[in-house]
Parts: structure tokens; sequence; C-alpha cells
């Protein structure tokens, strides 16, 4: 596998909105797949290989306060600031983000300059979660995001002071990714299943149980960390 990075500005999407970076995370070459899951929990078991033949876009930092209060002019979360990850914010709330955040003329106006216009905002699918986090086809092997010492780069119980943090101050992952290890848990559009065992998707897509609100489960995944939990 060739694990030369490509740094340049094409991997890279800086809008003008606060915050509001993203990464390319590029797709596996054909045949090669990654191993999902682990062994430390049931509902990681069983490992299983997935294949992502697509390159797609993650934000750089969780989603800050700053930049949900511009786009949907309020402020859920309990502990205020600026630069700290928007908490308090419901799978639901994450759609009606991304509805006001395409509807924003800045956006419209970057992705038609940038050839992007095809584009959309949306939650990663835990798969492209899990993918993005180990550090796509960059990957180290390492046992949280960025690195094997969780203090390096992840905010929790021991670490957190028992609050949020802002985001980006920790160690980053191979791709540039920040706190995906900690700080606030993240969303993902996929329902919740108990384990991996009844035929979970293997090609990046979102694991649903149905096209309609009626056929979809009542919870839905999250992934990463918590502040407040080791």
């Amino acid at each position: 596998m060739n694990t030369e990075k490509d740094t340049s500005k094409e991997n890279e999407l800086i809008f003008p909105l606060p915050d509001l970076e993203l990464v390319k995370v590029e797709q596996l070459p054909k045949g090669e797949a990654f191993k999902m899951g682990g062994t430390m929990n049931k509902d990681e078991q069983p490992i299983h290989d997935v294949h992502i033949g697509y390159s797609f876009y993650m934000g750089r930092f969780q989603v800050t306060q700053q930049l949900y209060e511009y786009v949907m002019k309020n402020n859920p979360s309990h502990f205020k600031g600026n630069r700290r990850p928007v908490e308090r914010v419901s799978w639901d709330d994450t759609k009606k983000f991304f509805i006001e955040l395409e509807n924003l003329k800045e956006i419209r106006t970057f992705k038609k300059e940038q050839g992007k216009v095809g584009y959309k905002f949306r939650l990663p699918s835990e798969a492209e979660w899990e993918y993005a986090a180990r550090g796509g086809k960059y990957h180290q092997d390492t046992a949280y995001c960025g690195s094997d010492d969780l203090k390096q780069t992840g905010w929790y119980r021991e670490n957190s002071g028992g609050e949020t943090k802002p985001v980006g101050l920790l160690l980053p992952n191979e791709l540039g990714l920040y706190d995906m290890s900690g700080n606030v848990y993240e969303w993902c559009e996929d329902d919740w299943h108990s384990d991996y065992k009844d035929h979970p998707t293997t090609d990046g897509s979102a694991w649903v149980d149905g096209d309609t609100k009626e056929e979809r489960a009542d919870d839905r995944v999250i992934r990463g960390g918590s502040y407040f939990l080791n």
C-alpha cells in the first residue's frame, strides 16, 4: 500500500465560516479493506472487513459553538465557549443544522467557486467514521485516534476537569482530525445494533433498518468518547 501522504490543498476545504474545515479521507485501493470493530466490547464484534472505495471529506474539528450559533442562531450547550464543541444536540438537530448550513449564501458561493456544487453536508456512516478515526489509509494502528496514549489525543475524565475543552488543543491523527477519541461523542447516520453479527454493510455505507422513519430503529450510533468517561 502507498502510504505517502498527499499534503496538497486538494486534500482540504476551508470554508469562510468559523472552524469549518474539511479534510479529505482518501479511498482504499481496490481489493483492500480495513478491519472494523474490536475485541474489548460485545458491540464491537465480530471484527469484519470493510472496503471504502470512494473518497469523502470529514470535519477537522467537532462542530464548535460559534459555528453552530452562526448557522442555527442558538446555542444549546451547557459548557459555553466559542471553540468548545456544541453539546446537547440530538440526531434530528444535526439534520436541521445541515439544511440550514446548505442554505447559507457563503456555502453556496464557496462550493461553486471550488467546483463542489454536488457535494452535500451529512453525517458520516459508522464505517466512514471509524475509517477516518483510524487515519484512513495512512493508519499507524494506534490505540486511540492519533496516539497510543489517550492523554495526548483525547479529553476524558482524568484530564478534562469535568468539562468540555476547545477543539484542536491535543494531537490530531494521521489525517489531521482532532478530538475523535474524546471531548464529546459524535453522531453517525447508522441505526444502532447490539453487535456486527447480523450482516452489517461492508462498503462504507450506513447500516440502517429501512428507508422510512417508521422502518428505522429508535436509536442511532454515537462514536468517539467523552470528557466525563474513562
